[in-house]
């Protein structure tokens, strides 16, 4: 029984893998996935910023502010660190977008990043956060039909777009050591180097990349949720030999 059990596991992680190739293979190959990433960030950055011309005229006062970016950090490294969460450990390469996913998990295969100027990154890394067009979309239709309050408007918005640049701090965390990013992340106002490295050197924690401060929450969740990565989808790359290894 326990020699099946064995087989049995042998043989999902064989189909797991030959699925995560086949979906690289074919996010590699047809351009109408980077073309779809880009389009994502175009709406994304478009929603973005209509959405704060929006909500810049609606006053919520010294406090009100204070109080609306305070929670939408929180809420944004929360939100950010749970779609993180679900995606390290989605095997769906089979589906519509199964390249998208495995293209995700190569994130925990090639650690560094290619440098590029920050909005750069910016743009770039928003295109992956599909959720966030519904997410955006959603709020603009709050303002349209007018069923914002003004703390609430401005909270959303934040979380919209924080959302992007919580991309920007995990770039920050993997290829920065400038003394101004190093003393951001010890002010935990973007991600420390050391706090996320425990994601990529443990099993299972530390999904948040804003700046890590809702990771005892997030760790909760996981272990509930999930066995962890490094036993499961970060086996399905094993035999993936992507054209770099050095930077993504």
């Amino acid at each position: 029984m326990e020699n099946g059990g064995v087989e049995t596991l042998n043989q999902e992680l064989s189909e797991k893998q030959i699925q995560f190739n086949d979906a690289m293979k074919r996010y590699q190959s047809l351009a109408r996935y980077q073309v779809f990433n880009v389009a994502v960030s175009s709406v994304n950055v478009a929603l973005q910023t209509y959405l704060l011309v929006l909500v810049w005229p609606v006053r919520i006062g010294p406090v009100g502010l204070a109080v609306a970016v305070a929670v939408s950090f929180v809420l944004t490294d929360f939100l950010n660190g749970l779609v993180h969460m679900m995606m390290d450990n989605n095997d769906s390469y089979d589906s519509v977008f199964g390249p998208f996913v495995a293209n995700f998990h190569l994130h925990h295969k090639i650690i560094q990043y290619k440098k590029r100027p920050l909005p750069v990154v910016y743009f770039n890394e928003t295109g992956s956060k599909v959720w966030l067009v519904g997410y955006l979309s959603f709020v603009l239709l709050l303002f349209e039909v007018g069923q914002l309050a003004p703390l609430a408007a401005h909270i959303l918005v934040y979380v919209g777009i924080l959302s992007s640049l919580a991309e920007v701090s995990h770039y920050l965390a993997h290829s920065s050591t400038a003394p101004l990013t190093l003393l951001l992340g010890r002010l935990k106002i973007i991600l420390p180097k050391r706090h996320h490295a425990h994601h990529h050197l443990e099993d299972n924690r530390n999904y948040a990349f804003l700046n890590g401060m809702t990771d005892p929450l997030l760790n909760i969740i996981a272990r509930a949720w999930y066995p962890g990565y490094k036993k499961y989808t970060d086996t399905h790359y094993a035999y993936y030999a992507p054209d770099n290894l050095e930077s993504r």
